[in-house]
């Protein structure tokens, strides 16, 4: 059976090859029996239609395989096309023809005869053998049923169309004209075009129609869950407004409204971040939706409160005179230079580049040295605001970091809340006691703080309440410690440490004058002319009544002074009270310390030695005792293993040299040596007490007395040699306040006495020693054992 739709003799062909035109179809499809219009621009193609216009008007259509293609090679063609008729051209004004063309039949490619102007193919009519039956009308009902549900649920064809499809009764032709009228892919419709059986032309189109009504479906229920969302949206909205016109008219407000309302005002005034203000306004709108008795609603209110009390962009501007901060440190604080030095460098710098980010200083320390103080001080120097929190016995991450507003009573950690507490982003914040943080199964602050004291870090800090990150670079952090081996080294090596050892006795007198005694007099309601101190008196409370680094002791005692005074003033009706060093007594009562061990006289076996503790430094005395017996050494005094060594170390240099100190050098078999530190309660360690334990060993072995006016510090090696020691500023403090007139030290040590006090280092007279002998030359009094070492 031939082509429907062609009469192939019609056209002087008894072959079953023609050689027409061909024009390539960009993204369009032509079925055979479709009447379309088509726009016609480039040259070949136009071309092509002109030759078709000249003969039959014949004109075979294929699409290209891919619609970008301009020119087209015979590959990006498909082989089977459609042949169809020319009904109208019309040329527009651009140059372009537009034209009407009704598809024939299907047709085969053979071959490409002709290239320029034009391609001219060789094409094969395509025989379609239908043999009617009823599956195949039942296939052309059920098609033709899914086309009507199509028509019916997609709206994109016209229903008249269904009434020209329902009287056709040839399978073929029913597949195509459905087919003309789907709003497919290219792919799919070259599919079906090149479906040359009817029957499986319809099977297919019937899979498509399926596919199709089910993305109808989809698309219908999209649509209304949008538009039922849209409606309840529109409908909130309209009865909001409608509440919110008759509160309007009753002078009343709803809760929840005026509460998000107020919110979203406090939003608008603030300079927030724009990471900070998105979260705040979404905060908001959940609360908003919220009923007011929720719990949550509460967390919301807690969260949106702590988010925009934060100051998030409020700086105070930083007085960066560097004469008036000198003159502010110096008022506040007497000494202390080389901390008071570390500030000015940093507003010095500070005015130079106008961007520099906030140092970590840690303040070493004994109690009582103004660590604290100072860094207030620095606070007001600079002109910035000032916060303090104190990091001893925290042992929650949590402290730092905050807790996740998952937790019941979730806040920010310490940090976050310093920041709100001080209103201000480049704040001076003083971390106190930064040594005695601790650890437990909850985590490990210190690493938490690493974060915070990292400057290349804490500009973006992440606090786990907030979820957004605070910028931290331009808050001054100073940090204090008693000591620096409590602190993890990470965390120490973040920080730049600056030493305070101390005062000396002239550096307290000064504080005590120019701080204590006015702060006291200021806090006890009394006058200058009220209580009488004289600098004796002062002089003798902090020789005999403390012995300290600090002043905090001493300030006790002043207040104590100032306490018995005001007693006698309302008692007596006196006018004034003189306290000189003769009645002082009857003030604080009896001395607690006896200044100077020298009063006591050179003793055998008994040797003063330097020790550095925790509050600053001190003197350590050392007895020995000679007693027969059968070689054993015995420790007390509760000795760590290190000062336990050097007394070992120390004896068995002594039983080696023990001829040159005129000593009998078997002493090791029939004399028990006893070697004790006096306040046993006490724990005591380090190696520097070796020299010290060697000479007194020497004075009781030899009964030379040692020099009580003499200490000593250092370590002993078993060949007598003398090695450095640390903390020399704390230890030649401590000499000086106990009345001691030589020190002696290793030579080593020599590079640190620059640390000591110009008036503290003339009042002393030091020693340095690398060897034992000089030693004992130097700590023994005259005698034939310092004769023959020397």
């Amino acid at each position: 059976m031939a082509a429907a739709g062609v009469n192939w003799r019609k056209l002087n062909c008894e072959e079953k090859q023609l050689e027409l035109p061909l024009l390539p179809l960009r993204g369009v499809i032509v079925f055979p029996y479709l009447i379309i219009h088509l726009d016609v621009g480039r040259e070949k193609s136009v071309s092509a239609l002109e030759e078709a216009m000249v003969n039959n008007r014949l004109i075979v259509l294929a699409a290209q395989l891919q619609a970008k293609t301009n020119e087209p090679e015979p590959h990006d063609i498909y082989k089977l096309g459609t042949l169809a008729e020319v009904k109208q051209l019309l040329k527009l004004p651009d140059g372009t023809l537009r034209v009407l063309v009704e598809g024939l039949s299907r047709v085969q490619v053979k071959e490409f005869v002709q290239r320029d102007p034009h391609y001219r193919v060789l094409v094969e009519k395509v025989e379609e053998d239908v043999v009617k039956s009823p599956e195949l009308e039942a296939l052309m009902r059920t098609t033709f049923f899914q086309f009507e549900q199509y028509i019916k649920n997609s709206k994109r064809v016209q229903p008249e169309v269904l009434a020209s499809v329902s009287s056709i009764e040839e399978p073929g032709r029913l597949a195509d004209v459905i087919a003309s009228h789907l709003n497919l892919k290219v792919e799919d419709k070259q599919a079906l075009l090149e479906a040359i059986s009817p029957r499986e032309r319809l099977e297919k189109l019937y899979a498509i129609l399926l596919n199709e009504l089910e993305i109808i479906e989809m698309e219908r229920r999209i649509h209304l869950r949008v538009r039922k969302q849209m409606e309840k949206t529109q409908k909130e909205y309209y009865l909001r407004e409608q509440m919110k016109a008759i509160q309007k008219e009753l002078g009343e407000k709803d809760e929840r409204m005026a509460e998000a309302d107020e919110l979203r005002a406090r939003v608008e005034e603030q300079d927030l971040p724009e990471e900070v203000r998105e979260r705040a306004l979404k905060e908001i709108d959940r609360l908003e939706k919220m009923p007011p008795m929720v719990a949550e609603a509460a967390v919301v209110r807690n969260y949106l409160d702590w988010l925009l009390s934060l100051p998030w962009n409020i700086y105070t501007e930083d007085h960066l005179d560097l004469e008036r901060a000198e003159q502010i440190l110096n008022e506040d604080h007497y000494g202390l230079d080389k901390v008071k030095e570390r500030i000015l460098e940093f507003l010095a710098v500070r005015k130079l580049t106008q961007n520099l980010k906030g140092p970590i200083l840690c303040l070493v320390g004994p109690p009582g040295v103004g660590k604290t103080s100072l860094a207030r001080s620095v606070a007001r120097a600079m002109g910035r605001k000032f916060v303090r929190f104190s990091l001893g016995g925290v042992r929650d991450e949590a402290e730092i970091r905050g807790h996740r507003r998952t937790y019941v009573g979730a806040m920010p950690g310490k940090i976050i809340q310093s920041m709100r507490q001080v209103g201000s982003k480049n704040p001076v914040l003083l971390l106190d006691e930064i040594d005695k943080m601790s650890m437990d199964f909850r985590g490990d602050p210190s690493a938490a703080l690493l974060e915070v004291l990292d400057p290349e870090q804490n500009n973006a800090f992440g606090d786990h309440y907030l979820e957004v990150t605070f910028d931290l670079s331009q808050v001054f952090f100073i940090t204090t410690a008693n000591t620096t081996y409590n602190i993890p080294r990470p965390l120490l090596d973040r920080m730049e440490i600056i030493q305070i050892a101390g005062y000396t006795e002239d550096e307290k007198m000064e504080i005590a004058k120019k701080h204590l005694l006015p702060k006291q007099l200021k806090v006890h309601g009394l006058t200058k002319e009220q209580l009488l101190l004289t600098d004796a008196a002062l002089t003798e409370v902090i020789r005999s009544y403390t012995r300290e680094s600090g002043v905090r002791n001493l300030e006790r005692e002043l207040a104590t002074i100032c306490r018995k005074t005001a007693r006698q003033l309302v008692s007596n009706q006196a006018t004034t009270v003189r306290v000189g060093k003769q009645n002082l007594h009857k003030f604080l009562g009896i001395p607690k310390f006896r200044y100077g061990l020298k009063e006591e006289g050179d003793r055998v076996g008994v040797a003063t030695g330097l020790a550095w503790t925790e509050v600053g430094g001190d003197i350590l005395t050392i007895e020995v005792s000679a007693i027969k017996g059968k070689g054993n050494l015995l420790l007390t005094g509760k000795l760590g293993e290190v000062m336990r060594e050097s007394a070992q170390a120390a004896v068995s240099y002594i039983r080696s040299r023990a001829r040159a100190f005129g000593i009998d050098e078997n002493f090791h078999e029939n004399i028990d040596l006893h070697i004790h530190v006096p306040e046993g309660a006490i724990p005591k360690d380090g190696p520097s007490a070796g020299i010290t334990m060697a000479t007194a060993v020497v004075s009781a072995l030899s009964g030379v007395p040692v020099r009580s006016d003499v200490a000593m510090t250092g370590e002993i090696t078993l060949r007598g040699r003398v090695l450095p020691i640390g903390g020399l500023k704390e230890k030649v403090l401590a000499a000086h306040r106990a009345g001691i007139n030589t020190v002696i030290i290793p030579k080593e040590n020599q590079k640190d006495m620059e640390e000591i006090p110009a008036p503290v280092a003339r009042k002393l007279r030091f020693v340095l020693v690398e060897e034992m002998d000089a030693v004992l030359k130097e700590a023994l009094a005259t005698s034939a054992v310092a004769e023959d070492v020397g």
